[in-house]
Order: structure tokens, then sequence, then C-alpha cells
């Protein structure tokens, strides 16, 4: 299931009337401007010449870590992070962001550590306060931590009833619990929220169709891609709902949309493999399976179906080679799953 997205916080440079102008706050404010325009390179050309002029400006070196975070260099923005941090140890605000860029990078611990510490900072803050407990619950939700996750959005949700992103994030956590219809709940105040919320629909898809609400899932899908049609996964979830609901040109329709937009989808290959054997296809059915197991040679169910596929051609020793296969990867999932 998707998972929320979380903006960093930019800081506004606004001169104060008591303030007196300098080149350097010049630069900062020309910065923020092209940073607003998209000019990302511009803008950190612009908050390198305010640096320079000065190496105490806490709000260039903020803003410089958001546009080098936007353009990819997480670890350029980590370092402005921790300028900032240098500057000012108790700078709740630099504290979310820097754990945002790690999170981004991959750094859960070190992500959730960053929102820890700016918890314990500003406590009046709710702003900072529902961004950290969001961003905290995603890294809580991607390493597993489903209660983590779960307190981390019920507290957001406190500070915040109206927050649309922490209800479809806490839907996803009661969807992973076996909670469906909580996570329809969610789902369904976070649309009242944002009825644009393409995400939400696709999420409240998967659990219609976890429900067998078939027709209802790719109704959201539906709106999913309406909002959003380039959205890879929603096509390959609708085609999976079509089939279920026996339309295998519909579904194969949608697998193809998805393979446009991802050629390099092995599950979208096995679907659409099943929908063509389904079709009496399975020369069809077969290539999709090879291509499948090309980019993922550990695909338990793409061997069992191409298994399937070569036995109804005839084909008894590579429909018995590939169901050995399989069975030998479901063996050695089962070990490495066991506890030590």
């Amino acid at each position: 299931m998707s998972s929320i997205k979380i903006r960093l916080l930019a800081v506004p440079l606004m001169l104060q009337c008591a303030i007196a102008a300098t080149p350097a706050l010049d630069y900062s404010k020309r910065g923020f401007a092209k940073q607003t325009q998209g000019d990302l390179d511009g803008a950190i050309a612009d908050y390198n010449r305010a640096l320079k002029l000065n190496p105490k400006d806490a709000t260039a070196y903020f803003n410089r870590g958001v546009v080098k975070k936007d353009k990819g260099d997480f670890d350029g923005a980590i370092a402005d992070y921790d300028h900032i941090l240098q500057l000012n140890p108790n700078d709740a605000t630099a504290y979310i962001n820097r754990g945002l860029t790690k999170q981004t990078r991959g750094d859960l611990d070190g992500a959730v550590a960053d929102y820890n510490r700016a918890l314990e900072l500003n406590p009046k803050d709710a702003t900072a306060y529902i961004t950290a407990y969001n961003a905290r619950g995603l890294s809580k939700q991607t390493k597993g931590d489903l209660e983590g996750a779960l307190a981390d959005y019920n507290r957001a949700l406190k500070l915040n009833p109206d927050d649309a992103t922490a209800y479809n994030a806490r839907g996803v956590i009661k969807e992973a619990k076996g909670d469906r219809e909580g996570a329809i709940a969610d789902y369904n105040r976070a649309l009242e929220l944002n009825p644009k919320d393409a995400k939400a629909y696709y999420n409240r898809g998967l659990t219609k169709y976890a429900k067998d609400d078939r027709n209802g899932a790719i109704a959201d899908y539906d709106h999913a891609l309406e909002l959003n049609s380039k959205d890879a996964r929603a096509y390959n979830a609708r085609g999976v709902a079509k089939n279920a609901k026996g339309d295998r040109d519909g579904a194969i329709a949608d697998y193809n949309r998805t393979l446009e937009l991802n050629p390099e989808d092995p599950t979208a290959y096995n679907n659409r493999g099943y929908a063509k054997d389904a079709k009496g296809d399975c020369d069809g059915a077969i290539a999709d399976y090879n291509r499948a197991l090309e980019l993922n040679p550990k695909d338990r169910t793409a061997l069992q179906n191409r298994s399937d596929a070569k036995r109804a051609k005839g084909d008894i020793d590579g429909a018995n080679a590939d169901a050995s296969r399989a069975l030998q990867l479901t063996i050695a999932l089962a070990h490495t799953e066991q506890p030590p």
C-alpha cells in the first residue's frame, strides 16, 4: 500500500523593519524567490553567496538544505542542517527536516532519532509536532513497527483532527493489521478532507478488493487514475480487480498500460500472463511469465503459473521443473523466516 509523502518545512524570508538590509540578506531573499519559482540551481547559487558573506545565516542554510534535498543531494542537505544545529542545537524544525532527509536516504534509525529530538523541543509548536509525528510514524511503518506508527498517527490526529495525510497513513496501518473497516473509515475521512487525494482512493480500492468488493475497488481505482493518469500501481490493481470479475480483455489493457509506464514490473508481467492464460493464450502467457522471471528469478507465483501453462501445452518435463523450483524457493523462504 502507498504511504505518505511529507514535504520539508521551508523558512520564508521576511525583512523586519528593524533589521537593516545587507548584501547577504539580499542574496538570501533572491534565492528564496528563485526557489519558489522552481529555479533550484539559481537558488543554491544565491544561498552560496549569502553564506559566503554571512556564514552564520541559519535561514540560508535551512532553505539551501531544502533545495538540495529536492535535487537529490541528501548528503549536502544533511550537512546544511548540521550547520544549523551547530548554530542552534535547539532548532526543532532543523531536526525535523534532517530527519526527513535521512528517511528519504534510507537511514530510518537516524530519522527517528531526529524526530524524537524535535519532539523534545518546542512543545508549543503544534505544526512542528504534527509534522514530526507523521514523519516518525512513516519511519516506524517502514521498519515494520505498526503499533508505534499507529500511535504516532493517533497523536498527529489528536493535534489536528483535520489532517488528511495522517488519516490516509493510519488507514494503511489499520489495513496491515487486518482492521479493514477501520481502514476504510480513515480513507473516507481523508477523502472528505481532500477529495483530490489519489493515494487515498488507491488505498481504499485495495482494501475494498480485500473485502471482495470488486466493483467498489474498481470505482476507487477509476477515481485515482482520473486524478493521476500515470499511476502504474493503480492500473495494475484495477487489472487484478477486472480479471477477478472475468473481464480478461479489460485486465490485459490495464496491465499493458502498467507496463508502458513501468516496463520492468515483474508483477504486471505475471498478472498479464495469468489473464492471457485464462483466455487460452498459453504461448502469450508463458512469454509473460518468462519476462517476469527474468526480472525476478525468485518469483514463486510466476514459476507456478508457468508450470501450469507448460502442463496445459503438454510440456510435462518443463512443468515439473518449474514446480520443483517453486517448491525449493518456498522451502528456502520458510527456513529464513524461522526464528533463530
